[in-house]
């Protein structure tokens, strides 16, 4: 089995402060996506560069505490790809592909982990249109990839999908994250017979309401549970498959965002 966690952290270091690295290590994951490391390499290396038996690979952003994404995997990547060649977004670490590509296996021999991070339109008009960008990229991006491997993106795409992935809806219908272009741009990505064809393997899953994973810090957004659901496992259709049982772990709290389990019958 095959145990996938992604996880926004809103800064590793304050993450660390409050638990995180001993829910990783109870939790046991083969690989974890994290998102907004809000950190660089002299604060991770020799630190955060080894959790709970797994490695970390990272792209940084190169301001400083900000963005950034890593993937920490048990196994030994063949290969790591960092950005997506894109000098704008490259800059702000938004995606990080481990690569475990073995022509011996019989099941998925070209196989990726990705950790990415998307960027939010919340603060202006400009983020927005940056926003609007990076998804006019990474559509075709993920597009590519999928004819070449089978992968799952452990990814914080800052969109709610539909009405069910937020408590209130009706008053986001003109705000950052559900816009209508933002929700059919997702709408396209899922779409196996007109877009990209990746699979939103939760929902897959659980078709509960109230299934959020990222709750503002204002009022008593989390008390009532006033959330979104904007942290995703994307997968290819073949190891969408495979997947048995996901969780969203809403204690202890380490961030403003949950950690998102999916398992997979599959082995690296």
């Amino acid at each position: 089995m095959l145990r996938l966690v992604t996880l926004n952290l809103n800064g590793i270091r304050s993450a660390a402060s409050k638990g995180f690295e001993d829910w990783v290590a109870a939790a046991r994951p083969d690989c974890m996506g994290v998102q907004e490391v809000k950190a660089q390499a002299d604060t991770v290396v020799g630190r955060f560069d080894d959790i709970a038996g797994m490695s970390g690979h990272f792209h940084y952003a190169a301001k400083k505490g900000y963005s950034g994404v890593g993937v920490y995997t048990r196994q030994r990547p063949s290969e790591i790809r960092r950005g997506i060649g894109n000098a704008e977004f490259d800059d702000e670490g938004r995606w990080v592909e481990a690569c475990f590509d073995d022509p011996a296996r019989a099941e998925f021999p070209r196989f990726s982990v990705i950790s990415g991070y998307f960027p939010s339109g919340s603060s202006s008009e400009d983020r927005q249109q940056a926003k609007f960008r990076f998804l006019a990229l990474i559509a075709p991006h993920l597009t590519r990839l999928r004819a070449e491997r089978e992968f799952v993106l452990l990814a914080d795409i800052n969109i709610a999908h539909n009405e069910i992935d937020l408590r209130n809806w009706k008053g986001n219908l003109k705000n950052s994250g559900f816009l209508p272009e933002e929700r059919a741009w997702m709408t396209r990505l899922l779409d196996n017979a007109a877009g990209t064809g990746l699979v939103d393997v939760f929902r897959t899953l659980d078709a509960n309401p109230d299934r959020y994973t990222w709750w503002s810090n204002r009022g008593q957004a989390w008390a009532n549970n006033v959330g979104w659901r904007i942290d995703y496992q994307l997968a290819t259709p073949g190891i969408a498959a495979r997947a048995p049982r996901a969780d969203i772990h809403l204690t202890p709290r380490f961030s403003d965002h949950a950690p998102l389990t999916i398992d997979y019958d599959f082995a690296l």
